[in-house]
């Protein structure tokens, strides 16, 4: 074996028991070629130039350039980005010795040529780790993103806790999905989880998904990495003021600077995040990412969290309870805000003989087993809520925002109770507008509850109200069409072969609808784009949904339109073998639009989808794939998916006109 390399850059090396790396085999290189060769965490730049080899850093120190990359020109190689020249052998720079470079031993052997590099010394801990840390303090386990080169310090940092682990890292395609997954994993939990990207476009793709946790009041950590502080402000590359961008949909959103508490900055993103049930921003410049910080403290939420859970005011809870007492047919609308308090809720309706009628968003709430179950009010809702609502003397609303798709009628005298202020009477005045915690509300209220001595028991006109419904459902999913499969015999399917404790991530488009007014929910969970009502949703959520619970089935309901969105997104589900059932209504159009454009006695255009064979692109993804077109065919088709061990998709040719 020979050594070409005999500086004093190399002899330290040697010194310093380097480790050997095989960069190439024996005459691989051809005379006068540099390549860029990784060397362990390194890379160099590998020249062969007159029967010897010799080995730089790869690192041109005027910009960075990849010296590998360049060019051999008068026995030189030429940096491709500026033209600095540096000798292959010694690192010397024609602008001189401040700009020299390191050099690496070389030896070549009779399997090929070996360049050594030091191994790493100890890690020294950046400002990018104590923010991991304080992350991490705060129980944000799982981050969704894309690697870049404005935030490879935070990923570095990421990658050492995941290696540790503390926590999950799962790359996308796009930022966007990342957004929607940590959102709807907001939504699922109640704890946030982080989505990441770079500055410029990386972070701007974040801010639908992060649009639709603000609307529907999710807590989720967006991070951004920037540009170095130095450029930033003066047009360079990829350069935007992240914080004016962020600064509609964040609750809190900072710039980290050299000089700042960083595990602070972290702690205030999350503990806003959390209580203002919104979006924590942190913008992080590429330099600032790899600051040493040995000695900065993490931060974290001891001591800073306070108890939330507020009783009603003794006077308006008095008005209530006189409201309650003069109803004989008081009825219950629970929204969102209700979801963790439903057993108190429930208990309530119980003692009222209340019908329980939810708006879309809090769907899945109550099991639709309960006899005092009305199903989904308002525009995809069932005809059994309608009709309880219809013939209501009181409505009991919790946790709801009375927005124009809720379908609660404005008519009724209303008791509305909400942890927000400004969430009562935001519409139109409430006969009592209640503030005070959900679950303590009602614990008020039945404490202290004396119904009237003529309360109607609902109960038996509900389930009349369902048996009439049902048929309904059944001779609609019966229909029979040359178009496609009726979406009611789709949603029927899944009633009856979707876990009972399954999340089911359910898209925006005219399938929703239909799975709001037909799917009869047990004990499962159901995700959607409730307020900002943004399309492509499904899936991500369905990603989310896994990473904050593995270990429950997990169902994406998704359009074409929808699907196409975020379509590459099914090889990061089978990248990280996510178990997800994926089923898909494909009727080749944006058909609630084309309905609408019908309503308003518009021509119907550009709605229709030039679609590709999903369920074939699934197979070539990695996935599981099957296109169903026969109704006949889709309980066979759905059973095999939901079996399925990682992702899998059913593609189902629906008729548009089917609802």
């Amino acid at each position: 074996m020979t050594s070409t390399n005999h500086t004093p850059d190399a002899a330290d090396n040697r010194q310093r028991n380097p480790h050997w790396h095989k960069v190439a085999d024996a005459d691989e290189l051809v005379e006068g070629e540099v390549r860029v060769c990784p060397v362990g965490l390194k890379t160099v730049a590998v020249t062969r130039l007159h029967g010897r080899y010799g080995a730089i850093d790869n690192r041109c120190p005027h910009q960075g350039g990849p010296l590998g990359q360049g060019t051999v020109e008068n026995d030189k190689i030429r940096c491709p980005w500026h033209g600095f020249d540096f000798d292959p052998f010694t690192g010397q720079a024609a602008g001189g010795p401040d700009f020299d470079v390191p050099t690496y031993p070389v030896q070549v052997r009779d399997d090929g040529v070996y360049v050594a590099a030091t191994p790493p010394g100890a890690h020294t801990r950046t400002v990018s780790d104590v923010l991991v840390e304080t992350m991490i303090n705060w129980g944000v386990d799982t981050v969704f993103g894309m690697v870049g080169h404005s935030n490879l310090g935070v990923a570095e940092a990421l990658r050492r806790a995941e290696t540790e682990g503390k926590l999950r890292y799962f790359g996308v395609r796009h930022e966007g999905a990342a957004a929607f997954a940590a959102a709807a994993y907001g939504k699922l939990t109640g704890r946030p989880a982080a989505c990441f990207g770079i500055a410029g476009p990386g972070s701007t793709n974040l801010l639908t998904g992060l649009y639709d946790a603000r609307s529907d009041r999710a807590p989720v950590l967006a991070i951004s990495g920037n540009v170095n502080s130095s450029v930033a402000g003066k047009g360079a590359f990829q350069d935007i003021d992240l914080l004016a961008a962020f600064a509609d949909v964040a609750v809190y959103s900072q710039m980290v600077r050299a000089g700042s508490e960083h595990g602070e900055l972290m702690t205030l993103a999350l503990k806003h995040a959390i209580l203002q049930r919104g979006v924590g921003h942190l913008v992080i410049p590429d330099d600032v990412q790899v600051l040493d910080a040995p000695d900065h403290p993490a931060s974290g939420p001891q001591g800073r969290m306070p108890d939330l859970r507020t009783g009603p005011p003794t006077a308006p809870l008095q008005q209530a309870l006189e409201q309650i007492s003069a109803a004989t047919r008081p009825v219950v609308i629970v929204g969102a805000g209700a979801k963790h308090d439903m057993d108190a809720v429930l208990a309530l309706a119980e003692t009222l003989h209340a019908p329980v009628l939810t708006t879309f968003k809090a769907k899945g709430q109550i099991s639709d087993a309960h006899p005092l179950a009305c199903g989904v009010l308002g525009r995809s809702g069932t005809p059994v809520a309608s009709w309880m609502m219809n013939k209501a003397d009181l409505l009991l609303v919790f946790g709801a925002s009375f927005s124009d798709h809720t379908g609660i009628s404005p008519y009724k005298p209303t008791i509305q109770v909400d942890t927000d202020p400004l969430a009562l009477g935001r519409f139109k005045p409430v006969t009592v507008p209640l503030l005070g915690d959900v679950g303590m509300s009602c614990a008020a209220l039945s404490a202290r509850l004396r119904p009237h001595p003529e309360l109607v028991d609902q109960r038996s006109e509900i389930a009349a109200r369902w048996s009439i419904w049902r048929a309904e459902k059944t001779r609609r999913a019966m229909a029979r069409s040359d178009r496609g499969v009726a979406a009611a015999a789709v949603i029927e399917a899944l009633n009856g072969l979707v876990p009972a404790n399954a999340v089911l991530a359910v898209d925006v488009g005219d399938h929703a609808y239909s799975f709001g007014r037909y799917f009869e929910t047990k004990q499962q969970s159901v995700l959607m784009s409730g307020y900002l009502g943004s399309i492509g949703f499904g899936f991500p959520a369905a990603m989310g949904a896994w990473a904050a619970d593995p270990d429950r089935p997990v169902v994406a309901i998704t359009g074409d339109g929808g699907f196409g969105q975020y379509l590459a997104e099914i090889t990061t589900a089978v990248k990280y073998g996510m178990n997800i059932t994926h089923i898909l209504l494909n009727n080749g159009e944006l058909a609630k639009i084309s309905d609408e454009q019908r309503a308003a006695e518009y021509a119907v255009w550009q709605t229709s989808l030039r679609n590709p064979d999903f369920a074939a692109f699934a197979r070539n993804c990695g996935a599981h794939g099957v296109r169903v077109e026969d109704p006949a065919d889709l309980s066979v088709a759905i059973t095999r998916a939901l079996d399925h061990r990682g992702p899998a998709l059913v593609e189902i040719i629906t008729d548009p006109q089917s609802r």
